[in-house]
């Protein structure tokens, strides 16, 4: 965060995050580049929130309500669905994504059906209707590196 002593957050800590969660702000639609360091540390500090079908708030997330909500706490509004956020950004090849960029899936449908967003590296963070709880996966495994539909990077200051 800007003016903060600690270093970006760039993939999963390896002690746990201790700042509490603060009440999401809303952006201003025309809102200033978002700052990749202050989506992922919003972000972290969500693991372990419930999967809730339609959920967009800390009492429980769906894959999209959770990222619309990192955005809006990092200061940028996001559209509510994920077919919709696929369409915003700039796409990225596979690869070259970078911690808070948005990336995309073909689940339970064709076309964009889920997302989460770039830690670092092969980490993301998402959450997942199967087992329910945001969490950190990776693309390199079978299951994600399968239905990988596709990255966008948000402007990032």
């Amino acid at each position: 965060m800007p003016g903060s002593s600690q270093p970006p957050v760039v993939a999963p800590p390896v002690r746990p995050v201790t700042e509490a969660p603060r009440a999401a702000e809303s952006p201003d639609p025309v809102s200033t580049p978002v700052s990749a360091d202050r989506v992922v540390r919003a972000a972290l500090e969500l693991r372990g929130t419930p999967y809730r079908n339609g959920g967009s708030d800390p009492r429980g997330f769906d894959c999209s309500g959770f990222t619309q909500y990192v955005f809006n706490r990092a200061g940028t509004a996001l559209p509510r669905e994920t077919r919709d956020q696929f369409l915003i950004g700039t796409a990225v090849p596979a690869g070259q994504q970078r911690p808070g960029d948005l990336i995309f899936f073909s689940t339970t449908a064709a076309g964009a059906s889920h997302v989460g967003i770039a830690l670092g590296g092969d980490a993301f963070i998402h959450a997942p209707s199967s087992r329910g709880v945001v969490r950190v996966e990776y693309l390199t495994l079978p299951y994600w590196s399968q239905r990988l539909l596709g990255i966008r990077r948000i402007e990032t200051d």
